[in-house]
């Protein structure tokens, strides 16, 4: 179940979770309104992914609530060759993806006038900064080739269920989204929210999992890239599984 609510005689999901957090320091807020403006997704070219980055790639992987952006980050450098949309409502988190890919960390007003993605990196980041559910439409089919679920909200409390990401509503429309044979990865480290993964995906018909042996959940891929989340929960004493789901 998605909860909505009436604005302006359109239904929008109600969000809830964090927008802003910490204050954002000037080279940050700089990228924020100087650089954010050339990486944003250009969703009204819903029928051509490539129109959106300007060129074809080989492929495209869109990264559902990037964090800070690190995992983000590491994979686009790593593939020039394949499109990533990333979304993120978290205003502090827009900012760190965006510094990651800059190189720019910190400097004087008159160090930021002449912000560029980090040299040798490619320009194949387009980033959205809001609900993705406002972005489903505006999205082609199989579209994607991978979509990354990492680390989501559990929303542990019983009462909070429907808050969760992985529900009925949302996997219809990942599964539009996806391409067929296409694969949706989805990490945690919340128990609660592992079982309540497992058994809603169990419930779908458009998906497989993968899974042979617990080695392949247990451990994380081998393109995986290590969060800053994921290092604290290890520290805490939480330990991550990584689901892969084809799309069928």
């Amino acid at each position: 179940m998605v909860m909505k609510t009436t604005m302006n005689n359109l239904e929008k999901p109600k969000f809830f979770g964090r927008r802003k957090g910490r204050i954002i320091h000037k080279a940050k807020s700089f990228l924020l309104d100087s650089f954010l403006p050339c990486m944003l997704l250009d969703s009204t070219h819903k029928n051509n992914m490539a129109e959106c980055f300007g060129v074809s790639k080989s492929k495209y992987y869109l990264e559902i609530g990037f964090g800070d952006g690190d995992h983000l980050a590491a994979l686009a450098k790593r593939m020039p060759d394949v499109g990533f949309v990333g979304v993120e409502v978290y205003q502090n988190g827009v900012a760190q993806l965006l510094s990651l890919l800059t190189g720019l960390k910190k400097g004087n007003p008159e160090d930021l006038q002449q912000v560029a993605l980090e040299t040798g990196r490619a320009d194949n980041v387009r980033i959205y900064n809001d609900d993705v559910r406002l972005l489903f439409d505006a999205l082609p089919d199989a579209a994607f080739d991978k979509i990354y679920l990492l680390f989501p909200d559990p929303w542990p409390k019983k009462r909070h269920a429907e808050r969760r990401f992985i529900n009925p509503d949302n996997l219809k429309e990942l599964a539009r989204l996806l391409k067929k044979g296409g694969i949706l990865q989805v990490a945690t480290d919340h128990p609660i929210y592992k079982r309540w993964t497992l058994e809603t995906m169990h419930n779908n018909p458009h998906f497989r999992w993968t899974a042979k042996t617990s080695d392949d959940w247990r451990n994380p891929p081998a393109d995986w890239v290590e969060t800053k989340y994921q290092r604290k929960a290890v520290r805490e004493g939480r330990r991550p599984v990584f689901f892969e789901f084809e799309r069928l």
